[in-house]
């Protein structure tokens, strides 16, 4: 599923769309971000509730398609800033990990 498809079905808002193709088979849960780096994968949808700029190095080593923000977390304009010159796709959700999980589980595997 692209970017833009997750974005209508999970109900999500969009902050950063760098790659609208980019496709999620998968998703990771995961706030320590050591942990994230070894074993979300490239098909992945990164669901965290970390906001601090080392997530878009992370993103960026791990290659995932997008972050999603859960909680309704608070980006700063840095973060912003900072996946826009990484081109990190970055989504944010008022729902929780939990709930985020379960909707992306149930599209992909339905």
């Amino acid at each position: 599923m692209d970017i833009i498809t997750l974005q209508n079905k999970l109900g999500l808002k969009a902050l950063n769309i760098s790659d609208p193709t980019r496709e999620v088979h998968g998703g990771y849960c995961g706030d320590l971000l050591s942990w994230v780096m070894g074993r979300a994968t490239d098909e992945d949808a990164w669901i965290t509730i970390m906001t601090n700029n080392n997530i878009i190095a992370v993103a960026s080593l791990a290659d995932v398609p997008c972050i999603i923000i859960c909680e309704g977390c608070e980006v700063d304009d840095e973060l912003l800033n900072l996946t826009r010159d990484k081109g990190i796709n970055l989504l944010v959700s008022e729902d929780s990990e939990f709930t985020v999980a379960g909707k992306l589980y149930g599209l992909l595997n339905n």
